[in-house]
C-alpha cells in the first residue's frame, strides 16, 4: 500500500516541526512549506497531488482562507485534495467560515499527537471513499450511456428499415442537427442529446402500416391522416424512457412549422421547442437529398432555394440561415445519401 502524503503550511518553525514529527512516526510522508504562495508554487510545480493539506489559517501576506480559495479556483473537482485547518482561533466564526468554503475539519493549536493523527486518518480514509465511489459511479454511467447509444442506434435503423427509400436517413438527420446545434452554441452535451433525440424522431413510424409508408403513389386523405399520427406515437413511445425525459422532443414537433401551420399541435414560433425546431430542418434538408421511389436526390441549388424560400414559415430563421451556411460551404455538395 503506499504511504500517505501530507503537506502542513504554517508559517511558524516550530508547528511544522511538531507536526511532522508525529505523522513521520506513523510512516506519514511529510512536505512542510511556510506560506500560502510556497504551496501553490509547489503544487504547480510538482504536478502530483497529496492526500492532504494542513493548513494554518493566520499567516502573513497569504491567510489560510485565501490560500485554499486560489487552490479551489486552480483545480478541478477530480482534483481536489483535502484539508484541515490549523488554528489557534477559539472563535466558532472562523470554524464556520472554513467549513463553508470547503475545509474537510479543524484541528486547534496547541497541537495533540493523537487529534492530530485520528484527524488525518480519518478524512484521507473518507476522502479515498468518496473518490472510489465517483470513479465507480461514472465507470457504470459510462456503461450505462454506451447501452443506451447501442440500444437508440439499433431502434433507429429498424425504422428506417420500414421504408424503403429512407435508408440511413435518421443517422443523416441527426448529424444535421447535431452540427446545426454546435454552430449555434450547444455544448458536447446538449450536441449528443439532439443526436439521441434526431436518431428517434421518427420512432413513431413503427405504428404506421408499410403499405402506407411504402406506397408509391398519391396518398388517400385516410393515408396521410395515418402517416400524421406518427409523432404522437413517437411522443407515446418515447414518454416511457423515464431516463432521458427530453427524448421525445423531436419525435413529437419535428413536422410543426414556425408559422403554426404544422402538425400535430400546431405550434407557432418558439411555443416550439428549440431542438424541435432545429430538428425540422435537418429533417426537411436530408428529405429533400435522399432518393425517393417518385424522384432522385434533388439539385442543390434547388434544395438551397427550398429552406430559403421556407425561412420563417416552415423553418426558424436562425436554423434556416444555419442550414443556409452549411449548404454555402459543402461546395462539392457531398452532404446527401450516398
Amino acid at each position: 500500500m503506499d504511504m500517505n502524503w501530507v503537506v502542513v503550511v504554517d508559517d511558524e518553525d516550530f508547528n511544522r516541526k511538531t507536526v511532522s514529527r508525529i505523522l513521520k512516526k506513523k510512516d506519514y510522508i511529510v512536505t512542510a512549506l511556510e506560506s500560502g504562495q510556497e504551496l501553490l508554487d509547489f503544487l504547480f510545480v510538482k504536478g502530483s497531488l497529496p492526500d492532504l493539506i494542513l493548513l494554518d489559517i493566520m499567516m502573513p501576506g497569504m491567510d489560510g482562507f485565501e490560500t485554499m480559495k486560489r487552490l479551489q479556483e486552480s483545480q478541478g473537482t477530480s482534483e481536489r485534495i483535502p484539508i484541515i485547518f490549523l488554528t489557534g482561533d477559539q472563535v466558532d466564526e472562523t470554524e464556520m467560515k472554513g467549513l463553508k468554503m470547503g475545509a474537510e475539519d479543524f484541528i486547534r493549536k496547541p497541537i495533540y499527537p493523537d487529534v492530530l493523527l485520528h484527524r488525518v486518518e480519518r478524512v484521507i480514509e473518507l476522502d479515498r471513499t468518496h473518490k472510489s465511489m465517483a470513479r465507480e459511479i461514472e465507470a457504470r454511467s459510462a456503461q450505462c450511456e454506451s447501452l443506451s447509444r447501442h440500444v437508440v442506434q439499433t431502434l433507429a435503423e429498424a425504422i428506417d428499415a420500414k421504408d424503403t427509400y429512407t435508408n440511413g436517413h435518421s443517422d443523416r438527420v441527426a448529424s444535421y442537427s447535431r452540427e446545426i446545434a454546435k454552430r449555434y452554441g450547444y455544448t458536447e452535451k446538449q450536441q449528443d442529446d439532439i443526436y439521441m433525440m434526431g436518431l428517434l424522431h421518427d420512432v413513431g413510424k413503427i405504428g404506421v402500416p408499410d403499405e402506407i409508408i411504402n406506397k408509391n403513389g398519391k396518398l388517400t386523405d385516410e393515408e396521410f391522416a395515418a402517416i400524421k399520427m406518427h409523432p404522437v406515437i413517437g411522443d407515446r413511445i418515447l414518454k416511457k424512457v423515464e431516463e432521458m425525459p427530453k427524448l421525445s422532443i423531436g419525435a413529437r414537433w419535428h413536422h410543426e412549422r414556425y408559422d403554426g401551420r404544422g402538425y400535430p399541435d400546431g405550434l407557432k414560433g418558439e411555443e416550439i421547442l428549440e431542438e424541435a425546431r432545429i430538428i425540422s430542418v435537418a429533417d426537411a434538408y436530408d428529405a429533400m437529398t435522399s432518393h425517393r421511389s417518385y424522384r432522385d436526390i434533388l439539385p442543390q441549388e434547388v434544395v438551397r432555394g427550398e429552406i430559403e424560400k421556407g425561412r420563417g414559415t416552415q423553418f426558424d430563421p436562425v436554423f434556416a440561415d444555419i442550414m443556409l451556411r452549411m449548404i454555402d460551404e459543402d461546395k462539392e455538395y457531398t452532404m446527401h445519401e450516398d
